[in-house]
């Protein structure tokens, strides 16, 4: 089994992104299957090709996209991606699309195809904070993991299981954010393998029966 792990780079100010430096951490095999990761540009449509392409070259089982939720207290798998760019703040190219459809031909929306449910466990069983997240948000995230899915149901069909995780900002780039939550990279790289060792071991499983939803 061969597991594509995707990280932006940094975006909004900020000098990194953890999404980025957590994947580095990754080991080249995790139970059994073997995981490469790239990093992508947080800019519409560039992200989705350079993803295109590390499918193509690479022929993964399955693809693992994260991204920063800088705010967010734990490691949060996405639910579903909407066919939405509404941009609050611009891209590292200077675009900011404003209720544009990712793709004309696509659903309004795509659900995550991993184990959203077991992978929140998973973290969780590694002393980490972990819940299931109903919103990817409408700027670059929620971009690649609807056109993750999309590149999935219309052109790979080898990727059997595609989503996304947002994970929060690192200790360092809270320094001059008060009351704002973080975790050591170091941590958040441990979250992101049990995530992984997860997908594996659900890979030809249902996912958990477990309740991952919310009042509001």
């Amino acid at each position: 089994m061969k597991i594509l792990v995707t990280g932006f780079d940094a975006f909004g100010g900020e000098a990194i992104n953890p999404a980025l430096e957590s994947v580095k951490l990754l080991p080249d095999t995790i139970s059994g299957a073997e995981v490469k990761w790239v990093a992508i540009p947080t800019v519409f449509h560039k992200s989705a090709d350079v993803l295109e392409k590390s499918i193509e070259e690479f022929h993964p089982d399955a693809v693992l996209c994260v991204g920063q939720a800088g705010g967010r207290f734990g490691l949060t798998p996405e639910r579903v991606a909407i066919n939405q760019d509404d941009a609050r703040i611009a891209d590292n190219e200077g675009n900011q699309p404003i209720d544009q459809p990712i793709r004309k031909d696509g659903p309004s929306a795509y659900f995550s195809t991993l184990p959203i449910k077991a992978m929140t466990k998973a973290i969780q069983e590694a002393g980490l904070p972990s819940s299931v997240s109903n919103t990817a948000g409408t700027f670059v995230c929620n971009h690649l993991m609807y056109q993750v899915l999309y590149l999935a149901d219309k052109k790979f069909s080898f990727v059997k299981h595609a989503g996304f995780m947002h994970i929060p900002f690192m200790t360092e780039q809270v320094l001059d954010k008060p009351n704002t939550p973080s975790m050591n990279l170091e941590d958040m790289g441990k979250g992101v393998k049990a995530a992984i060792e997860a997908i594996v071991e659900y890979f030809d499983r249902a996912d958990l029966k477990t309740i991952g939803g919310e009042t509001h």
